[in-house]
């Protein structure tokens, strides 16, 4: 039997938004435990300057709480961290990954050209993450075709159907991650969108701060827009990000 926690593992106060949240999924089946990204982990919350940095730590508008890391989350369910055998990523910026270094037995599945992207020496990504050296499974282009989309088999030795999505532009090597259970699909698009108004409000304060942190602003939109015509042809896909608060309120357990 496969159950499917909606964890919000990240706080962010922006000029956009005052409660930006870090919308992750913890898939539980049988004695496994997946993370699809895993937001800010413990080092981050004790160590912030030398894990994160002051400035990127006021630039962003982190507001660090021990109690919403994964970790923590997990245990508050009854459930032990020592089960993740897995992560999935979506791209590798810090407040996806930093919780990373809490389940340092975990394969970490990412797609192969975020990876080779932050290991470019691109200034955009901090290093310390993957610091702890986990295990690293890369995903190169399919010929997977899910609903008009370019889709990677997740390798997880689980039931549950798992694949990355490249969604380009907001990095050059950003996924979402498409989940199958109970013969229902649920699409997590990390951050092909900060909030789902950009999907019909292009003058949105919001639309501003994406252009500014796409690595690729024409793929992005381009993203955006595959993204408005699966939710227009497939209204049963259940479509979210990792950063409206809204959006994970509809899904808090």
């Amino acid at each position: 039997m496969t159950k499917i926690y909606h964890l919000n593992c990240v706080k962010i106060v922006s000029p956009v938004n005052d409660n930006v949240s870090g919308h992750c999924l913890l898939i539980k089946e049988n004695d496994k435990l997946i993370l699809i990204d895993t937001g800010i982990g413990l080092l981050d919350i004790q160590k912030p300057e030398e894990r994160i940095g002051q400035q990127l730590i006021d630039m962003v508008g982190y507001r660090f709480n021990e109690n919403q890391t994964a970790i923590r989350q997990i245990e508050k369910l009854g459930l032990s961290p020592n089960e993740v055998t897995d992560c999935v990523i979506s791209h590798l910026d810090n407040d996806h990954i930093g919780g990373l270094a809490d389940f340092p037995n975990a394969i970490v599945h990412v797609g192969i050209e975020e990876y080779e992207n932050f290991n470019s020496g691109n200034p955009r990504y901090l290093k310390i993450p993957l610091s702890h050296n986990p295990t690293i499974t890369t995903y190169k282009k399919s010929d997977i075709d899910w609903f008009g989309f370019e889709a990677r088999k997740v390798n997880t030795n689980t039931e549950t159907e798992i694949f990355l999505i490249p969604l380009f532009g907001h990095t050059l090597g950003h996924c979402g991650v498409a989940i199958k259970t109970d013969n229902k699909w649920l699409f997590y698009i990390a951050d092909a969108y900060y909030m789902r108004i950009e999907l019909t409000d292009s003058n949105h304060p919001v639309n501003q701060l994406a252009r500014m942190r796409a690595e690729d602003n024409d793929l992005r939109l381009e993203t955006l827009d595959k993204i408005r015509n699966l939710i227009t042809e497939h209204p049963e896909i259940e479509v979210f990000g990792y950063h409206d608060i809204e959006e994970f309120k509809l899904y808090e357990n």
